[in-house]
């Protein structure tokens, strides 16, 4: 891995996201290396390491997405590079979503992206739950991957959002929470990190799982 001195992270700008809160938490934990918020696929393409924001509808980021002319570029990263999703950012590597009608999404991973069921937010008093899914919850870490490394299982991460990821592969999942239901929060393959919450909001133990990807390597053992 390069020393940070020389890394570039590149924060994918597609007008869809918490985009200044992600590059000023990368700067807090990554001082020494070259954030660079950026639609540009060459830029995209020269930088180290990738993290792959999202806010909003699933349809208008698609549209956002596929409007800049970004999937390419989005693909290869992911392809090649250290590559962290966040919220709708790790959604969209999905085949689809149900909001907006099934829309399609980048197909990196197998799985929709499904709406909370009104029918099943019950919690066990019987109080009603609220959609969208929103504030602290425990993240319970389902299996090992370096960016866990110094966060406590069950630590509180920050979360806003109505739909959740949903896959027949057993082995993506890499973290859950309950809402009331078990769902999956974190998914992870090879070079991939993808999370359902949003790390940048998540105080002590967000600022640590961005600090562990700026020092991913990419590989999938886990960190000694």
């Amino acid at each position: 891995m390069r020393e940070s001195m020389s890394m570039k992270i590149a924060v994918i700008d597609y007008g869809m996201g918490n985009l200044r809160s992600v590059t000023h938490a990368l700067e807090h934990v990554a001082p020494e290396a070259t954030i660079q918020l950026s639609s540009d696929p060459a830029v995209i393409a020269a930088a180290d390491k990738i993290v792959f924001p999202g806010q909003g509808a699933m349809r208008d980021c698609m549209r956002e997405l596929l409007a800049r002319d970004l999937r390419p570029a989005v693909l290869a990263a992911a392809a090649s590079k250290p590559f962290l999703g966040i919220c709708v950012g790790a959604q969209l590597l999905f085949e689809l979503s149900e909001e907006g009608g099934n829309t399609p999404a980048l197909g990196l991973f197998p799985g929709q992206v499904r709406r909370f069921e009104a029918e099943r937010m019950v919690a066990a008093d019987g109080s009603r739950l609220k959609v969208p899914h929103m504030g602290w919850n425990e993240v319970w870490q389902t299996r090992p991957h370096p960016l866990w490394q110094g966060i406590a299982d069950g630590s509180r991460f920050y979360f806003v959002h109505s739909y959740y990821m949903d896959t027949p592969d057993a082995a993506l999942p890499v973290g859950r929470s309950d809402y009331p239901f078990p769902f999956t929060v974190a998914v992870a393959r090879a070079n991939i990190f993808a999370t359902q919450f949003h790390p940048e909001k998540s105080h002590a133990a967000g600022l640590q799982l961005l600090k562990n990807f700026v020092a991913w390597d990419g590989t999938v053992q886990p960190a000694q």
